[in-house]
C-alpha cells in the first residue's frame, strides 16, 4: 500500500506536478488541486458518490487530468483524537483505491475543516443552497492548503540559516 507521511511528500512532488486534496463524504467526494508551484489549493467540482468502482474511476481520471503526483485525504478524527467509523471508512477507501494506482496517499487530520470551509463560504455571502453544493470541495481545499503550508514549513525548517 502506498501510504506516506506528510513529511515524506516533498521528494515525491516532481516539478510541474500537483498535489490533490480530498474530503470524503458519504454522498460526495470533495476535491481540490494545487497549482504546480504547490502554493495554493483550488477547489474542483465534487464527485457524486454512487458505487466504489465508478467513484474510483472518476477520481483517478480527474487526478490524471490534473497531473497529480500525490493525494492527501482528510481523516475525520474525533475531537478527542480517537478514530471512529468515518475514519475507518476513509482508511478503507484509501486501501481499496491504492490497489488501483501507484499514486501515494497521505492522511491529514481534518478536524473542523468543514466548519472552517463553511465559515469562509458564509463570509463570501454564498446562500445556504449554494454552500451545500460547494462545501465538500471547499473543505478539500482547506485540507490541501493546510498540507501545502506544512510542506513549505518543512522546507524552511530544512534550509540552512
Amino acid at each position: 500500500m502506498n501510504i506516506v507521511a506528510i513529511q515524506d511528500l516533498p521528494p515525491l512532488l516532481q516539478k510541474a506536478k500537483t498535489l490533490a486534496g480530498l474530503d470524503l463524504g458519504e454522498k460526495t467526494i470533495g476535491v481540490a488541486v494545487s497549482d504546480p508551484g504547490l502554493s495554493f489549493a483550488h477547489p474542483r467540482p465534487v464527485i457524486m458518490r454512487r458505487k466504489f468502482s465508478l467513484d474510483a474511476a472518476a477520481l483517478l481520471d480527474l487526478l490524471a487530468r490534473e497531473n497529480c503526483a500525490a493525494v492527501v485525504i482528510g481523516l475525520p478524527v474525533n475531537m478527542d483524537g480517537s478514530e471512529g467509523p468515518r475514519a475507518q471508512a476513509t482508511r478503507a477507501f484509501v486501501r481499496n483505491i491504492s490497489r488501483m494506482t501507484d499514486l501515494p496517499f497521505a492522511f491529514w487530520d481534518e478536524r473542523l475543516s468543514t466548519v472552517a470551509a463553511e465559515r469562509s463560504l458564509i463570509e463570501m455571502d454564498f446562500s445556504r443552497a449554494k454552500r451545500k453544493t460547494k462545501i465538500d470541495s471547499a473543505a478539500a481545499a482547506f485540507i490541501l492548503q493546510g498540507v501545502l503550508d506544512r510542506i513549505h514549513a518543512l522546507g524552511e525548517d530544512a534550509s540552512p540559516e
